[in-house]
């Protein structure tokens, strides 16, 4: 029996609506489910599930030692021939990740926006001293943690992780309270992150624009639904995606799944898998450059005041 008919389709697709109900807030609105109904967590164990079996080939893209801690005993052994669109995916954002906050200077914060069986923190060598923060649904990652500490997962030596509940009643406060600068570079990722409307998405690239660095970057996948809605967005993706990112502040490069696949030397199935694969840099200032921007203004204006009067 292969994945297909341990986790249907339909399981990968459910999300809940999220939305923003205060500054900063950022918020799951959902039916009240209980275990193994959780759209959150089934949604998430189906992505540990394609990890678990990309990890099983002789040639994996990427290894998650973790993955089989999420996923149910009986979850199938046999490894799916054809690469899963999400795999070829995740290998993009880690490598993206990794070479990026390897070869920046100063770039010690990285930000995971994720469903909370996102593995990054611990499988990935991270740089001495890289603090991570994961923002995904609380109930979700309870069970993560406790799972990852059952089978005594680590993080790499001298880094720091942060979980912040996407249910937070202020995400930046969360954020700056653990330590997050808005003044020095980070690196922003989303993967799985529950995301169901184009509004919902649109909340998420303003709250990364206040929050990055003037250079940050954001990489992760779109999911397909955002642009399905709409056949005109359809008939030219390409030019949606650009003017979306850029009304909050974002340059966007779209990721081709076929080049990827190229770079790895594999096939993929690509299926109805319709997500968008993107890299962005932020254009703008984040509210904390702008607020040390007025404060030295400030300081220098009273200066001039001060000299001025004392010419007199």
């Amino acid at each position: 029996m292969g994945f297909a008919q341990a986790f249907p389709a339909t399981y990968i697709s459910i999300y809940p609506l999220f939305i923003r109900t205060s500054q900063r807030k950022l918020s799951v609105c959902t039916a009240k489910l209980n275990g193994d109904n959780d759209p959150l967590l089934l949604a998430a164990t189906a992505s540990a599930s394609l990890r678990y079996q990309e990890t099983l080939r002789p040639e994996p893209l990427f290894l998650d030692p973790y993955a089989a801690c999420f996923v149910p005993h009986n979850t199938p052994k046999d490894v799916i021939q054809d690469v899963h669109p999400y795999c070829l995916a995740t290998k993009f954002i880690d490598d993206k990740l990794l070479g990026t906050v390897s070869l920046t200077d100063g770039l010690k914060q990285l930000v995971l926006l994720t469903d909370g069986m996102d593995t990054r923190p611990y499988r990935l060598n991270w740089p001495t001293s890289t603090i991570i923060f994961d923002i995904s649904p609380e109930s979700v990652f309870k069970i993560a943690a406790e799972n990852l500490k059952g089978v005594r997962a680590k993080m790499p030596r001298g880094c720091i992780f942060y979980h912040i509940p996407l249910e937070s009643s202020d995400i930046e406060q969360a954020m700056q309270f653990k330590g997050y600068n808005g003044s020095r570079p980070s690196i922003w990722a989303l993967q799985g992150f529950p995301v169901m409307t184009l509004a919902n998405f649109e909340e998420v690239l303003s709250m990364i624009s206040s929050l990055a660095m003037k250079g940050s970057l954001f990489v992760g996948e779109l999911p397909a639904c955002l642009a399905e809605a709409d056949i005109e967005i359809k008939s030219n993706i390409r030019q949606w995606v650009d003017k979306l990112f850029l009304s909050k502040g974002f340059r966007v490069e779209m990721i081709n799944y076929e080049r990827v696949t190229e770079s790895c030397g594999r096939d993929f199935a690509s299926g109805n898998y319709n997500n968008i694969l993107f890299v962005a840099e932020q254009l703008l200032h984040s509210d904390d450059q702008m607020e040390l921007w007025r404060r030295e203004f400030q300081r220098v204006e009273n200066e001039g005041d001060e000299e001025g009067f004392e010419e007199l």
